[in-house]
């Protein structure tokens, strides 16, 4: 099963009206591996994504960055990335379905699949709904707390095969 994940919202939370919880990297980085953004992101969560036992994927307009710098500050190896279109091919993009969709989709093949993000709306639900013939799970991350243990709860329900599956 694969697993897209997503940067900005959703390790990295924004948006709140508090100062962020700071954390330390847990061993040495990488040279060059710095990011202004990552003593927001919690290096825990690495262990508790790979404990789900998924693929991991990167989603994310970082691209590379996020192996460079997110992957080691998070303990993980470096990931798979989605490789974006350039633009939205046809043009036959429904009107509010979020850009990552459809790649998202061809990517996962005809795989179970989950998205966490922080934009994913009821549109994109549909959508996948329609055209993607087995599971999938879109979960929605509050952006300004980033991943949770809530979060992660839902995700392992669903993975499970519990009443978030249905």
């Amino acid at each position: 099963m694969l697993l897209f994940l997503d940067v900005d919202g959703t390790l990295i939370p924004f948006g709140a009206t508090w100062p962020y919880p700071e954390y330390e990297a847990r061993f040495a980085l990488p040279e060059g591996a710095g990011h202004p953004l990552l003593p927001r992101v919690d290096p825990g969560l690495g262990a508790r994504l790979a404990a789900l036992d998924c693929e991991l994927v990167w989603a994310t307009t970082w691209m590379d960055d996020a192996n460079q710098c997110l992957a080691p500050w998070l303990g993980l190896p470096p990931l798979p990335l989605v490789d974006w279109p350039d633009d939205d091919g046809d043009g036959s993009k429904p009107r509010g379905l979020h850009w990552k969709t459809r790649p998202l989709v061809a990517r996962a093949d005809g795989r179970p699949f989950i998205w966490v993000d922080d934009e994913i709306t009821d549109l994109d639900r549909a959508w996948v709904a329609a055209h993607h013939p087995v599971r999938a799970l879109l979960h929605r991350v509050d952006h300004r707390y980033g991943l949770t243990d809530r979060d992660f709860a839902a995700l392992a329900e669903w993975i499970n095969g519990g009443p978030a599956a249905r």
